[in-house]
């Protein structure tokens, strides 16, 4: 069975009216993690989407470019997508589940701010509701505030990122413990331990910016090293 036949499933669950608290204590358990996952990505997606008041073809498009889409899938994506733009439940009702699902998985919880972020600034302006917006999400999911300025530094086209807030590091750290760290995040992004946090294989794209803008940092902290 297709993943977006499974989550079409289960948002037409909200949609007659099945309380948002049981459809995602159903979804606690592999594999319906990735299940849970996509439609986090997507309910809150499709909600801060219309955070600046109108959904563009860019956003949606960002969205087809996290996860990728078969052909034959597209339309159960299609109304995936609309279910969740119509349920009545708030964005914080949403994340606090969210948040209470992946309980100490920081690393999830990250690769959902990544999606929300990528899809927030596709259309090229990262409006201020979109930052509130994104705020209040990493507030709910306790996200320290330097790891939120570290992914907005990262998504963020305004100026060019500071290689140290991309891998969250400070100048005064050594450049071996600068490395040690560029290492980990590395390791952290390898496809095997995504799916094993609840990633769908098909959001491993996820990881691909994540990766670029990692080993950029790292390549520019090391030659002024």
């Amino acid at each position: 069975m297709s993943i977006w036949t499974r989550i079409s499933d289960a948002l037409s669950a909200l949609s007659k009216g099945e309380p948002l608290t049981r459809v995602f204590d159903a979804l606690r358990t592999p594999p319906e993690r990735s299940v849970a996952f996509t439609i986090a990505v997507i309910a809150l997606g499709a909600k801060m989407a219309k955070a600046d008041g109108l959904v563009t073809r860019d956003e949606v498009t960002a969205f087809r470019e996290v996860f990728q889409i078969a052909q034959g899938d597209e339309a159960g994506a299609a109304r995936v997508f609309n279910l969740a733009r119509q349920d009545v439940a708030g964005f914080d009702d949403y994340a606090r589940r969210i948040k209470t699902m992946f309980r100490g998985e920081r690393g999830t919880l990250t690769d959902l701010m990544e999606g929300l972020f990528h899809i927030a600034v596709a259309d090229g302006v990262y409006h201020p509701n979109e930052d509130q917006f994104l705020w209040e999400v990493a507030e709910i999911f306790d996200m320290p505030e330097r790891e939120f300025l570290t992914l907005r530094s990262r998504f963020v086209p305004d100026a060019d990122p500071d290689p140290y807030a991309v891998l969250g590091v400070s100048p005064e750290m050594s450049l071996e413990e600068i490395r040690k760290v560029w290492r980990s995040r590395v390791r952290e992004m390898h496809p095997d331990k995504m799916i094993a946090r609840g990633v769908p294989a098909e959001a491993i794209k996820l990881a691909e910016k994540r990766l670029t803008d990692i080993n950029d940092a790292w390549e520019k902290i090391s030659k002024k090293g």
